[in-house]
């Protein structure tokens, strides 16, 4: 009794485990620039993806779900259900702006925050919500999915940073 352990104790896939395991292996190239695919630095990209997780995070959190309200999206849903944001249309907020110097403690700090901000999403209330600019108010599953695409969005970009340096 007790000798065996199941798999799925063994290898628990948490969201976004991948995309966050990613960015730990990045960090070693932060200094990386191409300016033919992008202006900054890969440490931007990896600074802002994480600032975006936990801010959104901490606005789930203290958000009111009796405020959320359901409405349709054709802009969010082509890109979420393609997976997709066109680089360079958007502007980011200030509060998710990376720093001028950009420190790898720092980039570490913010990627075990991330690490517990999204395993936290799970005892957030579904009708937790943000403003997103662009694609309006989103409740938690929404806002799950504009993390994954939006992380993935600048791995993307580094990763043709990389392929082209």
């Amino acid at each position: 009794m007790g000798l065996f352990i199941s798999i799925e104790n063994v290898v628990k896939n948490e969201f976004m485990d991948s995309q966050l395991h990613d960015i730990a292996y990045l960090i070693q190239f932060k200094d990386s620039i191409n300016t033919k695919v992008s202006k900054v630095p890969i440490s931007w990209h990896l600074d802002h993806s994480l600032k975006v997780i936990n801010i959104t995070h901490d606005i789930l959190r203290s958000s009111n779900p009796d405020v959320y309200k359901k409405h349709f999206s054709l802009t969010r849903t082509v890109s979420f259900n393609l997976g997709y944001i066109p680089r360079g249309k958007v502007n980011s907020p200030t509060s998710v702006l990376p720093p001028d110097s950009i420190q790898t403690k720092d980039v570490l700090s913010q990627l075990d925050l991330a690490r517990e901000n999204l395993q936290d999403l799970d005892n957030i209330d579904d009708n937790a919500n943000f403003m997103h600019p662009i694609f309006g108010q989103l409740n938690k599953k929404q806002t799950k999915r504009f993390l994954k695409v939006h992380t993935q969005h600048h791995l993307k970009i580094i990763a043709d940073i990389l392929k082209n340096d």
